[in-house]
């Protein structure tokens, strides 16, 4: 439900102030999209078989959530990669270079992270690698324990992990920690200055937000991964089903954290969250705020 609703709101803002939209917050609506599909296409699907006590539609079904998932999961990644180089070269770009990332230019950026992401998903439909249960047996995912049964689940894991995990997240690291630098120079250089100029204050507060955004997605992450990496050496009996279910769990969560996070970074999109009108027709008062406000979705000017 919180996912649902918070990416919704992120969603009807976006569309309400589209024209006003920079290019990189493009990448801000597609994560936003990622988030409410896995939502919609795999949670209920979960929540049922958990009520059940055990997966509902037998194989098919199993493998289609399983799919959804590793789509979706990939997508989010790869877009908060994205995010963390545009970023990087934004912040150490002239205000001429940073202007050359366009639309169009981001829109082929979604593009290729939504192919890269499909065709990681499909390639254990096509023979390498395969889709089973989670050892919980409530849901489905990449057949972890297959590592060692077969070359083919061997050389698929560990391309996966290189590629859609390990890479992506050295990266964002690498890039936060770029600008982190970056930042530190820039105020140590105006240290003597009575007031920052508003510009470097903004751009502090844009990057604390995108950091905030990818540190929730690989947190919540973590703790599956490392329980699958555990079930790529050991039996997948060796864990409780406790031990494997809580850290699904947790991850599943990551779709939830970002509405949070943008409300509490932007006293705009607060704003204009007070003029969406709920499901039940009920519509919360807003304070009128002036034209030139700063834009709901702006996370990436200044």
């Amino acid at each position: 439900i919180l996912t649902i609703l918070g990416n919704s709101a992120i969603l009807a803002t976006a569309v309400k102030r589209s024209s006003l939209l920079k290019s990189p917050e493009l990448l801000t609506v597609n994560l936003a999209v990622a988030d409410i599909g896995m939502a919609i296409s795999m949670y209920p699907l979960a929540i049922a078989s958990a009520w059940n006590h055990a997966w509902l539609g037998g194989d098919a079904s199993c493998i289609y959530y399983a799919l959804m998932g590793f789509l979706f999961g990939v997508c989010s990644m790869m877009t908060l990669c994205a995010m963390a180089v545009i970023r990087f070269l934004v912040t150490n770009s002239s205000k001429s270079n940073s202007n050359k990332i366009t639309k169009n230019t981001v829109r082929i950026l979604i593009t290729f992270i939504w192919l890269y992401s499909l065709l990681w998903a499909i390639l254990p439909l096509v023979g390498w690698g395969y889709y089973g249960p989670e050892p919980f047996g409530i849901s489905c995912t990449i057949a972890w324990s297959k590592f060692h049964n077969s070359s083919n689940g061997f050389s698929f894991i560990l391309s996966m992990f290189l590629l859609c995990t390990v890479l992506p997240a050295l990266t964002i690291v690498t890039c936060y920690l770029g600008i982190a630098w970056k930042v530190h120079k820039a105020y140590q250089e105006i240290q003597n200055i009575d007031r920052i100029p508003n510009a470097a204050k903004l751009e502090k507060k844009l990057t604390l937000m995108a950091m905030l955004i990818s540190v929730g997605f690989l947190s919540s992450w973590t703790p599956y991964a490392a329980a699958s990496f555990w079930s790529i050496f050991n039996p997948s009996d060796s864990l409780q089903p406790i031990v494997t279910l809580l850290p699904c769990l947790f991850a599943k969560s990551s779709t939830a954290y970002n509405p949070f996070i943008y409300y509490i970074f932007s006293k705009t999109f607060r704003c204009e969250l007070k003029q969406l009108q709920c499901c039940c027709g009920w519509r919360v008062h807003f304070f009128s705020t002036d034209n030139s406000a700063e834009n709901p979705m702006s996370m990436w000017s200044g």
